[in-house]
């Protein structure tokens, strides 16, 4: 746990030119709370159990044959005809066996690392979004542009432990996307990348990127995990060729591949909450035993994003009772095989709104529940992933804020008993002059990012602007301000060439 003072302060660019609140670095969070329940012990066996016969009897269909292969070799059942693999528990017992606990995360700046293991409390930004919106400029495609702009955000606020990819920029083309987001990771932040698995050629270039620009040999790579790649089965019972190829190039090189069915309950997942679980536990064990078939010991998460669906239009939900309860689930199924894992908060509102903010809200207190080492989509999240919003990235890292101060243990010395207060105020006097107070008053309290906790006369003569209002000041002050690492510049240098040969050469198209 880590909650010291840090950052360089910078200013807001509105009438009063307030300076933003001193940040804390909230750089190594560990979980305040015993993680919850919603199903007995019991029944959580018997979810397992039920995966395993999924497993066992239904199998999984997975399209690389590379991947089937390895699945055959360790005595799994290959129907030849469908493609369809039936996978004993010995093979996944095998597998949860060599998996590990513990994750290092590495980074170009050794403060940014992270243990990825169970008890850690991590967050990462809104990711995968095809779209950017802020009040300034509305709602568009999104842009490398707004992928810099977005990880200039994230690199900014150190709740936000690792990067995602935010906005993606539509505007570079996908055979050469891969070589732009690197760089900008590598350029302008200095925390553990993000990695699409799009195509054996894509990844194995990202890794070696980062090798060049960091300067790192082969046996500093295998360190750590230098970069994740989140892995998305196609629920139900299905993993396709560049996942299947992603979770066996990320085991190989030793980097974290983030196991993550999406199961949609009522949709691509049966309509029980049970039922969800034991879909998106049993396509979770298939691909971790296919990374540690690929590689025993490599690292690998268990993931679980699991919601249902508006069962009128059919349209994800998120921030639900059912998305709390499947949170908290997944995190007890996690523990059960004793297994790190991914999370995930989220909204489906299409602005940030009070829904957004309730929404995301609930997921969020879920994750915290469930003791999730990693929550996904935890700020700037939009419709359902298909918008990166500025503004609520702001109000977003305002309650994550709010969450890892939950990490600072209250103190209960003589002086914080507070004997000399209490004798020194008489009944029905107040707090505000004694000593005790003024000793501790402009450290005492979180200051907040965003809120306006003025009355309504203050409010409204500044202008009586909305949350979202002030988050627009707040993210342009923060473009305004940024300087990135200090190694940005030699960074992109030394990966300039590659990049440019590369492209030159027609870039790396994924596979079909």
């Amino acid at each position: 746990m880590s909650a010291r003072r840090g950052g360089r302060a910078r200013t807001r660019a509105q009438a009063t030119q307030a300076a933003l609140p001193e940040r804390r670095a909230y750089r190594h969070l560990r979980h305040p709370f015993e993680a919850q329940r919603v199903f007995s012990d019991d029944a959580v066996a018997r979810l397992h159990e039920t995966a395993l016969r999924v497993l066992e009897e239904l199998g999984v269909k997975i399209l690389l044959p590379e991947a089937r292969e390895l699945f055959a070799k360790a005595g799994a059942s290959i129907d030849a005809d469908d493609d369809m693999v039936r996978i004993g528990r010995e093979i996944v017992e095998s597998a949860l066996a060599t998996a590990p606990r513990s994750i290092r995360l590495r980074a170009a700046n050794p403060d940014r690392e992270q243990i990825f293991e169970p008890g850690a409390m991590l967050f990462v930004a809104g990711a995968g979004c095809p779209n950017a919106t802020d009040l300034e400029r509305g709602r568009r495609p999104g842009s490398l542009q707004d992928f810099e702009e977005t990880l200039k955000l994230q690199q900014s606020f150190d709740v936000i432990h690792f990067f995602g990819p935010s906005a993606e920029p539509q505007d570079v083309p996908v055979k050469f996307r891969h070589y732009e987001m690197i760089r900008a990771q590598m350029t302008l932040g200095d925390k553990p990348m993000f990695i699409y698995s799009r195509g054996r050629q894509q990844v194995q270039e990202s890794f070696d990127l980062i090798k060049l620009g960091l300067n790192l040999s082969e046996e500093d790579f295998a360190s750590g995990s230098w970069a994740t790649t989140v892995i998305n089965t196609n629920s139900p019972r299905q993993i396709d060729v560049p996942m299947a190829q992603g979770i066996i190039d990320f085991a190989r090189a030793k980097q974290m591949s983030i196991i993550t069915p999406f199961c949609l309950a009522g949709a691509m997942a049966p309509i029980t909450i049970a039922g969800a679980l034991v879909l998106q536990h049993a396509e979770a064990l298939a691909s971790i035993a296919l990374a540690q078939l690929a590689r025993p010991g490599a690292p690998v998460a268990y993931g679980g994003f699991s919601s249902n669906v508006d069962m009128k239009s059919g349209s994800p939900a998120f921030g639900t009772p059912e998305h709390v309860k499947l949170s908290i689930a997944s995190g007890q199924l996690a523990r059960h095989i004793d297994l790190p894992w991914r999370s995930a908060s989220g909204t489906a509102s299409n602005t940030p709104d009070m829904q957004s903010a309730g929404e995301t809200h609930m997921a969020l207190w879920g994750a915290l529940q469930a003791n999730a080492t990693v929550t996904l989509h935890a700020a700037g999240w939009l419709e359902g992933g298909l918008s990166f919003g500025y503004e609520k990235f702001i109000n977003d890292v305002e309650a994550l804020q709010t969450i890892a101060e939950l990490c600072v243990r209250p103190t209960d010395d003589t002086e914080s008993l507070a004997w000399s207060a209490l004798a020194d105020v008489q009944p029905g006097g107040h707090f505000f002059a004694t000593e005790h107070t003024m000793e501790r008053y402009k450290t005492a309290f979180y200051e907040p990012l965003v809120a306006d906790l003025s009355n309504f006369g203050t409010w409204s003569a500044a202008g009586g602007k909305t949350s979202s209002e002030r988050a627009t000041e707040i993210w342009r002050s923060v473009l305004r301000d940024f300087q990135p690492p200090e190694q940005g510049a030699q960074v992109g240098e030394r990966i300039a060439s590659t990049i440019e040969a590369w492209k030159a050469r027609g870039g790396a198209v994924p596979p079909g």
